[in-house]
């Protein structure tokens, strides 16, 4: 077996249950792996500030790719080792498209995540009603989004929620002449981000930093924008619960989220 010394998780559907909780078995695995001098990071279409609820319980992971790989930084220290972004007008073009289909606009910014307070408060339209009690934790609820856009020179990523999956394909496709990077997320969302840019080049970015070279690196994950971290790592893991495009491409597959699936990886591969 490889000496891996990296382990990196996507967040949401892998590392946290369904109902957005870390487990403590999950924790002491972690744990453990810091103890044998191993790496555990973060690699997440989450944003710094969203990481926030979970930091005391994490206080071994210190580095993160976070907005599927356009920001790379340091939790500890609060420092940004990598970031790309997206300008002003182009996420204003955004904003246009999520407005003709009546979608829930989310913009990752570096410093926080900002929704619309009137569509926060409707969430579960959007399908999002589980990150309910994160957007009353941590996201700025704003009245006008276009004001957060304009104060703004550029943004790393923003998220379009919509009520049906049709209203995403049609929106998909107004948005694929644009220089960005589309990926499909939750029941029927898109991940905009700059070009170029995906979970794959956060990692690759983050071990580099590190000095790991990337045979050494195993990628936990369930969904579609986890696919690039996954090729990008020397050993490809998914959860029991991920996608059938994730399961396809993985060399392992453990438990799903709700059942330590990352700490069956940590302690089986990591260890």
């Amino acid at each position: 077996m490889a000496d891996y010394a990296l382990l990196a998780s996507d967040m949401d559907g892998t590392l946290l249950t369904s109902d957005k909780r870390l487990p403590e078995e999950t924790v002491r695995d972690i744990a453990a792996a810091a103890e044998r001098g191993r790496t555990v990071v973060l690699c997440t279409g989450r944003n710094a500030a969203e990481l926030e609820p979970y930091r005391e319980k994490l206080p071994w992971v210190r580095w993160a790719a976070t907005v599927s790989g356009a920001v790379v930084c340091d939790l500890c220290q609060g420092r940004t080792v990598y970031a790309a972004g997206m300008d002003r007008a182009l996420v204003m073009e955004m904003a246009d498209v999520a407005e003709e289909y009546g979608a829930m606009i989310h913009l990752l910014a570096e410093d926080a995540s900002i929704v619309r307070a009137d569509q926060a408060a409707h969430a579960e339209d959007y399908g999002m009603g589980h990150y309910r009690e994160l957007y009353d934790a941590v996201a700025r609820q704003v009245t006008d989004i276009r004001a957060e856009i304009a104060r703004r020179p550029s943004v790393p990523k923003v998220n379009l929620y919509f009520r049906t999956r049709a209203d995403r394909a049609a929106a998909f496709a107004r948005l694929q002449g644009l220089p960005v990077t589309i990926t499909l997320a939750e029941n029927a969302g898109l991940e905009l981000s700059p070009p170029g840019v995906d979970k794959g080049v956060g990692l690759r970015r983050l071990a580099a930093s590190l000095g790991i070279g990337m045979e050494r690196v195993i990628a936990v994950g369930d969904g579609d924008n986890d696919l690039p971290m996954l090729a990008a790592a020397g050993l490809a893991v998914a959860v029991g619960n991920a996608a059938p495009e994730v399961l396809s491409v993985a060399d392992v597959v453990v438990a799903d989220n709700d059942h330590n699936g990352v700490g069956q990886a940590i302690r089986e591969y990591l260890l």
